[in-house]
């Protein structure tokens, strides 16, 4: 294991990390409080203090322990999820999903604003190979957390908006599926199903779209 390597890798993806991860919570939170439910705004949770929203486990114990352990091949984590009162949402089987959506949502604009920086920086010849690096790497997070929070499975994301566009009856039994649904998406995880069948075409074809949103500032730059 190169330890300076992991020391540069660490520089160059830790703003990235943390804005995808806060942006998106936060977003979570705003959402909810648009829709009627100010759980987390009453808990603090609407904020772009990374402290907030950092898991100590999820967020910094478990992907280092899976660096090392994987040489960098595997990883995986999460962050203290923002609580939500669907109850208290004015349509909560609506409500939900869009609750749900802000969050990947976030990360999409933030994909999007890191592809621009990226332009930006190159076409102001920049030399300095962290700064490039870190905005490729702030598109890679931001793509990732999208893709893997829209797999449609609760308690992520992708699982609450089907729970929410599903009929009633199969909503419910859906939903059931939380309680185990966290150790279901690890094992399709470690499997490969998730990157293989979901998370890299998603990523792909977001990628795609997000470079054939940005022709024209491509085409205006270069």
């Amino acid at each position: 294991m190169d330890f300076a390597n992991l020391i540069q890798t660490v520089a160059i993806y830790a703003l990235p990390v943390l804005f995808a991860i806060t942006v998106h919570e936060a977003a979570h939170g705003y959402a909810a409080r648009y829709f009627g439910d100010p759980t987390a705004h009453m808990l603090g949770r609407i904020s772009l203090n990374p402290m907030r929203h950092i898991d100590p486990v999820g967020t910094i114990l478990m992907p280092l322990l899976l660096y090392f352990a994987t040489s960098g091949a595997f990883l995986f984590g999460y962050a203290k999820p923002v609580p939500v009162n669907f109850g208290r949402l004015r349509n909560p089987k609506r409500d939900m999903v869009w609750v749900a959506l802000a969050g990947p949502g976030a990360n999409l604009a933030m994909a999007i604003g890191w592809t621009v920086l990226a332009y930006v920086l190159v076409a102001l010849g920049t030399e300095e190979r962290f700064f490039l690096e870190m905005a490729q790497a702030g598109m890679l997070v931001n793509l990732v957390m999208f893709a893997f929070n829209l797999f449609p499975l609760p308690p992520l994301d992708g699982g609450r908006i089907l729970v929410g566009l599903l009929p009633m009856r199969q909503a419910v039994a859906v939903s059931r599926v939380e309680p185990y649904g966290f150790f279901i998406v690890l094992a399709l995880v470690v499997s490969g199903v998730v990157g293989g069948l979901w998370l890299r075409p998603l990523m792909g074809l977001t990628s795609k779209a997000i470079e054939l949103l940005l022709t024209p500032l491509r085409m205006l730059l270069f």
